[in-house]
């Protein structure tokens, strides 16, 4: 524990000093705090530090005071001074706002939502009334929401009043005696590895005061009794657990039920790889070299033998090929190696979680997790859908205190704003309920959904009547949720009729003319009857989409470090066994000025990574979709065992499959993707790691940062790295502390957590053979509450004006300048020779939506499509990338940036039948016995690669099938598309913006299917129609030819025709899609598509006219027609 020593303190890097309050609350940024209490108009009126904060010439005198209350069972000493958890409470009640060019503002808020707040972590949570004369203000609260009382006489005093009376007399109004002042933190962890272990004094119990209920009749401490109830016993350590059979009474080994440290234990590692057996992956490399052999021969044989008749369609045919055995190897050879990977999550408890002689309180040693929403819309993005992701998220099954979860709203809407308040509210009943009764999935819409019966492995008697009620209030929570928009636009008219009523009055006071029209802003307006800093409705200056200050709300602060167990009677269900606690909850909604690019979505992620920094800086970051919820509480475990296993210092981010719900029993569109998911990405994990695929992805934050992976043989030369963080400067010799700012932006806070998320984010040190680890009990020590200061330097981060000048979005965070940054910012980190991990659980870690209709898939293609051509037109080219980029991964991802062009040559290769069958010609002269063997070879080896690889990746045939269709429906329509557009970009300039994918559902709210049905035009169709009709339209001539010639050649007709059906059979998705169901596609579309077939028919008849039926006799040409 040498290291907690040497380890700078959260507190301590805010302030080397020492002390937070020897200085105005002023951040690094050079931003000034500034309080205020709103008014009812919705202006506020600026309350000066000195009145309400512990700065100043408070901070001299009352800092480190804390108020003695008598350890009685119904009134316990507090675990950190008054005026720190005061000052968090304020702050959790206020909502900060400010940006560029304006002072940070900290509004306080009296209420956040309409519906009552219960939870003391929320903000707007309600208390008692100060008792000062003409004093609104609440009393503060402790953990469980109770009063808190710093004197003896329970005289009710709000902080601001305590403050008062401190600063001016130092007497309690109540009973006019002095305060009663001392120290009780208890939240310090001491060193414990000397091996015994302290009794605790009389009267310094835990947090559950037991000390109270162990006293004699004299009353002193009772340690016979203590020991007896507690089950301690003298001697090492003097808190062993004794078990049966302690004294070894059998024979057996004695001392088995030991509290063992870690140390004493047999090392085993928390995850483990899995090679795919032999007997499956051999024969799939075998057929890889046997096709890839095969191919050579083949193409070299089509070059030798031209078709002379026809050269330029064996010309067509063979660029086509050689193209396509190309891309067949950039997709194939990367599937050379892949693995399976296990964890072991007992084991991942017991190292972390488990009581032991060197952490007798259980305390959690895990390092903490930040957890990322984002939202844009809350039209296209359902706040209901949101609202549940941020309840899935409270729910997860990890140490509380080590959780934070931060919703990114980029459109700086008051809808979403009190959406998420609801669910902070919502979270009060729906976590404990999950922790009581182990509920999965802990995404109450999904859970309530399950067509399976709820009582099954559930043993606790009252499960059915808490499910009753938790199921009423939800039902209650949906229709506040949904009323919202309603409630809002009724609350704001009622104050901008209040305002203009106002405003007449004092026209008529004043003597103006009536008729004159009056100014009154239109305004949006909160809960607590003031204007909404964000956008509005009705959008003005400083209150639209691109143009509103940043705003960031805690809504649920930071929780107690150890458990809070509920009472019987305090809620709506039986919670005396369950740790109420909820994890800290933040929305975040980014400054947006005009003349800024935002950079849309990998903008927002930056902002959050560096407001959470500050905030809680956890080690690593679990990003997700607005629509993607955790379904398995336990993924956040199964990714930190790949993180702190021996050898995960080197690995940036745990990638989880995407899975998704609501799509159709066919899968008609490929929408679950399985054969990428299960197939490409196992396989790359057996060579550097998956690539990064927007969501489901728990990040390093310290590769975030652009920093190379750690060398542990350099940097354990310069220091003691097991025993402290090391600076920025030990990882990049380049970077000084000159060129921080630079880098990182001119936060001084944010600069000086890096080293500290670094440290902490290390595997534990607890084998020899790891090298570059900490020691372990370095995390236990709890985190600093929140104040006024912190929270400032947050907002000032999240300005439109701090990255200029920084490397941002060029290095470090996420990568901009492509529509597609999840891939370039993994591309990033693999480039400078990290690796990542893909995690499958057995249970789906996480599931969300995806557009089941086909336009929709269309554009969603498109978007992926044309970020890959940005990418091979850009720097982040795999040709241009780093010697410590493996090969078979540079092959992936120079894949990923050349398989949109396939589109042009796919294309014309759909054509060349129907080109075929109207010509008379094939791309061979004849079907040479040859050219039928090569072409069964290649068939046979692509059959027994598809078997294999559905063998070790576990897909289905069906669903590998249906892949090949969508390869083909895309490759003629969004991936031609792309190329176009991308080509547009790098030539012309022309910037490409796409729309948010829609997570409403269809209009049939009775068939979850409905969105399948839905057709809307789009010039996406266009070209697989085109390529169908033409098809149809030659297989029909050249059987009608074929039939009334002379001498039929039946050869050709069959040759062209067999690949004619190839081509549609693969199209039958995209025609079945086009049908609907109730005929809903644009008559446009099929007669925009049929005269373009009619046009290139006779086109190609005007450009090769049929030959008359006596030269046909002759052979010559390539067969005439004329209808009988």
């Amino acid at each position: 524990m040498a290291s907690l020593n040497s380890q700078p303190s959260k507190k301590g890097i805010r302030n080397p000093g020492g002390s937070n309050n020897s200085q105005p609350a002023r951040n690094s940024s050079g931003q000034t705090v500034k309080f205020a209490r709103r008014t009812s108009s919705g202006r506020y009126v600026s309350l000066s530090r000195e009145d309400i904060d512990m700065s100043g010439e408070l901070s001299g005198d009352y800092t480190n005071y804390t108020v003695h209350i008598p350890p009685t069972p119904d009134n316990q000493p507090m675990d950190t001074n008054i005026a720190t958890k005061a000052e968090e409470q304020y702050v959790s009640n206020s909502l900060f706002t400010g940006g560029f060019n304006s002072v940070t503002r900290a509004h306080l808020m009296d209420k956040v939502i309409d519906s009552e707040v219960t939870h003391p972590q929320m903000a707007g949570a309600k208390g008692s009334s100060c008792a000062m004369p003409a004093c609104d203000g609440k009393v503060m609260k402790d953990e469980r929401g109770k009063d808190v009382i710093p004197c003896e006489c329970r005289f009710k005093i709000c902080r601001d009043c305590y403050l008062d009376a401190q600063k001016d007399t130092g007497l309690c109004p109540g009973c006019k005696e002095p305060y009663k002042v001392g120290d009780f933190d208890d939240d310090d962890v001491n060193d414990f590895s000397g091996g015994a272990l302290p009794l605790p004094a009389p009267g310094k119990g835990d947090n559950n005061n037991m000390s109270m209920m162990k006293r004699n009749q004299t009353g002193d401490f009772d340690h016979n009794r203590w020991l007896f109830e507690t089950k301690g016993t003298y001697g090492y350590g003097n808190a062993f657990r004794p078990q049966d059979d302690m004294y070894d009474d059998d024979g057996s080994d004695g001392l088995q039920g030991t509290i063992m440290d870690n140390a004493d234990k047999p090392w085993r590692p928390l995850s483990r790889r899995l090679p795919i057996p032999a007997a499956v992956i051999s024969p799939y490399r075998l057929l890889i070299v046997i096709r890839l052999v095969v191919l050579c021969f083949f193409l070299a044989w089509r070059l030798r033998n031209p078709n002379d008749e026809a050269v330029w369609l064996w010309l067509m045919s063979v660029v086509c090929e050689v193209w396509f055995a190309f891309s067949w190897i950039l997709d194939q050879i990367p599937k050379l190696c892949p693995v399976n990977r296990s964890t072991d999550l007992p084991l991942l408890r017991d190292k972390f979680d488990l009581p032991s002689p060197s952490n007798p309180t259980g305390r959690s040693d895990l390092p903490g997790v930040d957890l990322f929403v984002s939202t844009a819309d809350p039209e296209k993005e359902p706040p209901l859908v949101t609202a549940n992701t941020i309840l899935s998220i409270l729910a997860v099954d990890y140490p509380v205190e080590k959780v934070a979860c931060y919703v990114s709203d980029d459109g700086g809407a008051l809808l979403t704003f009190e959406a998420m308040a609801e669910a902070a509210s919502f979270a009060d009943l729906w976590v404990p309920f999950c922790r009581k009764h182990d509920i999965e999935p802990r995404n109450p819409d999904t859970y309530f959904s399950l067509k399976v019966d709820p009582t099954k492995n559930k043993s606790r008697s009252d499960f059915v009547k808490d499910r009753r009620r938790i199921k009423r209030e939800y039902d209650e929570f949906k229709v506040r949720i949904n009323g919202l928009p309603d409630s809002i636009r009724r609350r704001s008219d009622a104050f901008i009729a209040r305002e203009e009523m106002k405003m007449l009055k004092h026209m008529r006071e004043s003597g103006a003319d009536p008729m004159d029209p009056m100014k009154v802003n239109k305004a949006t307006w909160m809960a607590d009857g003031t204007h909404w800093p964000g956008t509005w409705a009705s959008p003005t200056r400083d209150h639209s989409k691109g143009d509103h200050a940043g705003i960031l709300q805690v809504m649920l602060k930071p929780p107690s470090t150890d458990p809070l167990l509920g009472t019987a009677d305090e809620k709506l269900i039986d919670l005396s066994e369950v740790d109420t606690r909820l994890p800290m909850f933040v929305y975040v909604s980014r400054e947006k000025r005009p003349g800024y690019d935002h950079n849309k979505k990998a903008g927002a992620m930056n902002c959050l990574v560096r407001a959470s920094a500050i905030l809680s800086n956890g080690p690593f970051i679990l990003n997700l979709d607005c629509d993607h919820y955790i379904f398995n509480c336990k993924a956040v475990r199964e990714g930190m065992c790949f993180m702190m296993d021996r050898g995960g210092e080197d690995i940036c981010y745990i990638q989880f499959p995407q899975r998704f719900e609501g799509i159709d029993p066919s899968d008609r569109y490929a929408n679950n993707n399985t054969v990428f998911f299960d197939g490409n990405m196992r396989a790359l994990d057996g060579v550097q790691g998956p690539v990064y695929v927007g969501t489901g992805c728990m990040f390093r934050r310290f590769a975030l940062y652009g920093f190379d992976p750690p060398n542990p043989d350099k940097l354990l030369q310069r220091k003691d790295a097991e025993t402290e963080a090391l600076t920025t400067s030990d990882f990049d010799p380049d970077l000084d502390v000159n060129q921080l700012p630079k880098r990182f932006g001119n936060s001084t806070m944010l600069a000086e957590s890096i080293p500290i998320a670094e440290f902490q984010g290390r595997p534990l040190a607890d084998h020899p053979a790891v090298k570059y680890g900490r020691p372990p009990g370095a995390l236990r020590v709890p985190r600093d509450p929140l104040d006024a200061t912190t929270v400032a330097e947050a907002v000032s981060v999240i300005s439109c004006w701090y990255e200029d000048k920084t490397e941002w979005g060029d290095r470090v965070g996420w990568i901009y300048g492509s529509v597609t940054e999840d891939v370039v910012t993994g591309y990033r980190m693999h480039n400078r020779g990290w690796r990542s991990v893909y995690c499958i659980t057995k249970r789906d870690a996480f599931r969300g939506s995806a557009p089941i209709n086909l336009t929709d898939r269309l554009h969603q293609v498109l978007r992926w499509a044309t970020g890959s051509v940005e990418i091979f037109f850009s720097r982040n080219n795999a040709l241009l990338a780093s010697k410590r980029l493996k090969l078979l991964q540079r092959l992936a991802y120079l894949n990923v940036g050349i398989y949109p062009f396939t589109s042009l040559f796919l294309i014309v290769y759909c054509f060349l039948p129907a080109l075929s069958l109207l010509s008379g010609h094939f791309i061979v002269k004849t079907l040479s016995i040859s050219f039928l063997v090569y072409l069964l070879t290649i068939t046979i080896c692509l059959i027994g690669l598809a078997l294999l690889e559905v063998k070790w990746s576990g897909i289905g045939l069906e669903e590998w099938w249906r892949n090949e269709q969508w390869w083909l429906i895309s490759g003629t329509s969004a991936h031609l598309y792309a190329v176009v557009q991308g080509i547009l970009k790098v030539i012309a300039g022309i910037e490409i913006s796409f729309t948010l994918t829609s997570k409403s559902t269809g209009e049939d709210n009775d068939d979850i299917y409905a969105d399948l049905y839905i057709v809307k035009w789009s010039s996406l169709m266009i070209p697989p129609i085109v390529i169908a009709m033409i098809n149809i339209i030659a297989i029909a001539v050249a059987f009608s030819r074929t039939v009334y010639q002379t001498s039929p050649q039946w050869s050709k007709f069959v040759g062209g025709a067999f690949f004619s059906f190839w081509v549609l059979a693969h199209l039958y998705p995209f025609a079945k899609g086009l049908m609907g169901r109730r005929s809903k596609t644009p008559t446009i579309v099929f007669v925009w598509s049929g005269l373009i077939a009619i046009t290139l028919s006779l086109l190609w008849i005007a450009i090769n006219p049929p030959v008359g039926g006596a030269a046909q006799a002759d052979g010559v040409g390539g067969g005439g027609f004329t209808f009988p």
